[in-house]
């Protein structure tokens, strides 16, 4: 039996009659094979082109013949509009009045024997581009041949629930049945004065039924009740049937509470709502190093699913590379607080500490023993949210060594290279020595602390330009600090 391969149709209008707003050529093009399912190359075939209105069965609205050549790929060109007609004119063809089908039947002898037959519908009519837009403007809002005004260039009109809707590439606007605020899963935390950004990790996932594969534009939608917050959906296309739409919160709450926002898209809406919790403090008496606070913004891990602070603290920006001075921070001995001593502009002092909360801020060399700060030890300082020293803002925490080793895992490389390229763009800070308080590495490795303890030790997270892992070190080196949301 022989074949016709439909492919490509309906894809562009060369002439265009601006009064009426009616197409009058329309290019085709078909993938024509023999009864051996080779193709039917250079060669001349007879076709006759029908519009059928209604059904693959309805009354003919117009016919046109034409005699082509395909190309070295089977491939025959035509313009509809452009053949020998048969029946009825294109122009007088009333696009509001579909569906319409259109018959294809071929001859490939050349001639007007036509023996394959194949009828496709007409998804959508395709519009010029046209230098004339202006003319446009001025049309009613739907011409009297039944064409809808407001197109733009480029555009093409869709049956769309049966009425003819201008469109880009025939996908009709996007519909659902149900829009279930009350059921979307929310992640990230909100707290009052607090910034959330694009990477802080703030989403709701709201779902919907009874989607129609339609495409619905970017939104973004400002907070009430709670002010200060935009829910951003981009662009995209609607599933058939069950889905859902990803929400990203941005801005900085006004205050406690709940932050509303009306979604509306596809024909429905709902109030998302999101609650504000009181704002994140740091705790009290924190020195913070030039006097200023570290911002507070999160990103989330995609891999491990950790929202992290998005720089070390002490640090003025986010890195921009790995030897970012300015995301550098500062560096702490393991388990003190926020006293002054991890700013590298501290005094060194020989003399250890007798308690958990030194009344200074110095940072004190241990060259001996157990090379910590503290005498005796006290390793329950840093574990947790409620750690006796913790220096991370209200709910967060220093990560453990299995929460650090996780997300080095999940680098690209295994160097500080990887480290970097992370979404945490954890930079190559350096480090502070024990016995002297001098300065190493700084620019080229990085040392960040878990709250993980190893006898007289603790575990750190070590990266170079060779390689990275987590290793055993003295508490009284200053390292980095990274926290994370408990």
């Amino acid at each position: 039996m022989k074949k016709i391969f439909l492919f490509l149709s309906v894809c562009f209008f060369a002439a265009l009659d601006i009064c009426a707003q009616v197409p009058q050529l329309m290019s085709y093009q078909a993938v024509i094979r023999n009864g051996s399912n080779q193709l039917n190359a250079n060669a001349q075939v007879g076709m006759r082109i029908s519009i059928l209105q209604g059904s693959t069965n309805g009354a003919t609205a117009y016919t046109e013949t034409h005699v082509v050549n395909t190309n070295a790929q089977g491939v025959a060109t035509l313009s509809i509009g452009g053949g020998t007609a048969l029946h009825g004119t294109f122009a007088g063809i009333n696009w509001a009045n579909g569906p319409y089908f259109m018959k294809v039947e071929t001859d490939l002898s050349g001639g007007n024997n036509y023996s394959i037959t194949a009828t496709s519908q007409l998804l959508s009519v395709p519009y010029a581009q046209h230098a004339a837009t202006a003319a446009m403007a001025t049309m009613s809002a739907t011409a009297a041949n039944g064409v809808p005004s407001g197109a733009a260039q480029g555009q093409v009109i869709t049956f769309c629930d049966g009425v003819p809707t201008w469109t880009n590439g025939g996908i009709c606007p996007g519909k659902v049945t149900m829009l279930s605020c009350g059921a979307s899963t929310n992640t990230g935390v909100l707290n009052a004065g607090n910034v959330a950004n694009a990477n802080s990790g703030v989403r709701s996932a709201v779902p919907y039924t009874g989607g129609n594969g339609g495409v619905y534009s970017e939104q973004s939608i400002n907070s009430t009740g709670v002010t200060g917050l935009t829910a951003t959906l981009s662009a995209g296309t609607l599933a058939l049937g069950s889905g859902v739409l990803n929400y990203t919160i941005s801005g900085t709450p006004a205050g406690t509470g709940t932050a509303n926002f009306l979604l509306n898209i596809g024909g429905q809406s709902c109030t998302l709502t999101r609650v504000i919790s009181s704002a994140i403090t740091y705790p009290l008496g924190t020195t913070h190093c030039g006097g200023n606070a570290t911002a507070i913004l999160n990103v989330i891990s995609p891999v491990t699913g950790k929202i992290w602070m998005d720089r070390n603290l002490g640090a003025s920006q986010a890195a921009i590379a790995s030897s970012d001075a300015s995301a550098y921070g500062d560096l702490y001995q393991w388990g003190r607080r926020a006293d002054g001593h991890q700013c590298r502009n501290s005094t060194n002092t020989a003399t250890l500490s007798s308690s958990d909360q030194p009344a200074h801020g110095n940072y004190i060399l241990a060259s001996s023993g157990n090379f910590d700060w503290r005498s005796p030890q006290n390793s329950n300082l840093w574990q947790g949210v409620a750690g006796i020293n913790n220096p991370c803002p209200s709910t967060y925490r220093i990560p453990t060594s299995a929460e650090l080793d996780a997300e080095r895992a999940s680098w690209g490389s295994n160097t500080s290279a990887g480290a970097f390229g992370s979404p945490l763009k954890i930079p190559s800070a350096g480090y502070r020595n024990y016995y002297d308080g001098a300065f190493n590495y700084v620019g080229s490795n990085g040392y960040y602390w878990s709250s993980t303890v190893n006898g007289i030790v603790a575990y750190g997270l070590y990266l170079s330009g060779s390689t990275a892992n987590i290793n055993n070190y003295g508490r009284a080196y200053g390292y980095s600090v990274r926290c994370l949301v408990d």
